[in-house]
């Protein structure tokens, strides 16, 4: 089948690169050549576990290609799937500026029956706007050509994009027409084949099934966090009680481990853009901005945890980091707790030493250079001269570290744990004050 992708960010060019792996003859559309040629280069824009293997194969089997002319990437498919990003507004509200954008372009070169997707995270109602503007456009042109706009959302993680796209737990098309339905059955086909993932339903419910599931996995995460909070202040573990309420199998262990925060492009912005539209329509939700407010809080904890032990002037102190993006597997900064920590820090007249092992291009293309931020080329390093280790990112390489080593080269043998990687007797044993997330060890009480 011949698809047209717009977009080439994470969601567009993981769906670009999967489809051209099994066959379909995909155009993936943007904005910028710049990009383009870097990523035909094999230089990606941004870092995803097996993304840039498989686009190169896809353009070397000539399955995939690129292009800026959007009358081209509309001219040369059938189906055109919107993958543009939704940032979050002032109000909290889903900018679809660049949702309409495409959708006007769609209007203006379309010659042929289309069938237009939306897979970008957008509000309800989304896919009557972009029918109606792409319908006004048409009008405009004095042109009758059939079209139909469907809802078919992503459900990617960083990290894990092209695996969850190759190997879907759900497919969920939202369109109205039984016609549409078969095509996008043929279109996933390949996807579909262990067991039937495809659910239909209107364009309405699928858009809502979006937001509703990425508002429950951030409720889950600020609900464990408050308990690990609450774990902290009376002296519990909240690691066993996280693995006392995950034997529940209503509740699960899936997202249900505290930390320092959820970040990343979706959760905040989606939680944000439900409460909005709760409000809108008139049914003001209660949960969610209270999941919102948590997870603000949350970003705060390492910071306070920091401040509490060497005090609120870090003059003279450096504190080394280690991980800066919001997840493993990602270089993606956006939203994410390190962001909080490390501005912290400098409000205090501290310094950072850091260490990620993908995003610290990234660090360094948002703050700039400064002099109160070094950037090291192992973890080891970012280690000596400091006066304590902040974990922010749970990155594999993080999670046996020779902890004699760490205590030999900080000036102050203290291991502040973002992400419960360690167990507490283990590194005080060593002889290294250990401080988690609702581990029973309060700062305040050291």
């Amino acid at each position: 089948m011949r698809i047209s992708i717009f977009g080439s960010g994470y969601v567009g060019l993981v769906q670009a690169a999967v489809f051209s792996e099994v066959g379909h003859q995909v155009t993936c559309m943007d904005i910028d050549p710049a990009r383009i040629a870097r990523i035909q280069g094999g230089d990606l824009p941004f870092f995803e576990p097996g993304l840039n293997e498989l686009v190169q194969a896809g353009m070397a089997q000539n399955n995939l290609r690129f292009t800026d002319d959007a009358a081209d990437a509309v001219e040369a498919s059938d189906y055109l799937f919107i993958c543009v990003g939704t940032p979050a507004a002032a109000d909290g509200s889903a900018d679809l500026q660049y949702v309409m954008s495409v959708a006007e372009g769609i209007a203006a070169h379309m010659s042929s029956r289309k069938v237009v997707v939306n897979k970008s995270t957008v509000p309800v109602g989304t896919a009557d706007k972009v029918a109606e503007c792409i319908a006004a456009g048409l009008a405009t042109r004095e042109a009758d050509i059939p079209f139909e706009v469907c809802s078919n959302p992503e459900f990617l993680k960083e990290g894990s994009a092209v695996a969850d796209a190759l190997r879907p737990d759900r497919i969920i098309i939202g369109a109205r027409s039984e016609g549409t339905m078969a095509e996008f059955r043929r279109m996933y086909e390949s996807f579909n084949r262990n067991h039937d993932k495809m659910m239909f339903m209107d364009p309405r419910s699928a858009e809502l099934t979006k937001y509703a599931a990425n508002a429950m996995l951030a409720t889950k995460i600020s609900f464990i966090n408050e308990i690990a909070n609450i774990a902290e202040a009376v002296g519990a573990d909240v690691e066993l009680v996280r693995q006392g309420m995950g034997s529940d199998p209503r509740i699960g262990y899936q997202f249900i481990y505290p930390g320092a925060g959820y970040g990343g492009s979706c959760f905040p912005k989606d939680v944000q853009a439900l409460d909005y539209l709760a409000k809108q329509s008139g049914t003001p939700a209660h949960i969610l901005p209270a999941v919102h407010a948590t997870n603000e809080r949350q970003k705060q904890k390492l910071a306070e945890q920091v401040t509490a032990r060497f005090g609120a002037d870090l003059t003279g102190r450096t504190i080394a980091v280690w991980g800066l993006s919001f997840k493993p597997n990602t270089d993606d900064m956006r939203e994410a707790p390190s962001r909080v920590l490390i501005e912290a820090i400098w409000a205090a007249n501290g310094n950072v030493k850091a260490f990620d092992p993908q995003a610290m291009g990234a660090c360094e293309a948002i703050y700039g250079p400064r002099d109160d931020m070094h950037y090291c080329a192992t973890k080891e390093e970012a280690l000596d001269d400091a006066d304590c280790l902040v974990i922010c990112t749970e990155w594999k390489l993080f999670r046996a570290p020779d902890f004699e080593d760490i205590k030999r080269r900080l000036n102050s043998p203290v291991i502040i744990d973002g992400r419960n990687l360690y167990n507490p007797e283990d590194i005080e044993a060593a002889g290294i004050e250990y401080f988690g997330i609702g581990r029973g060890r309060s700062v305040n009480r050291a």
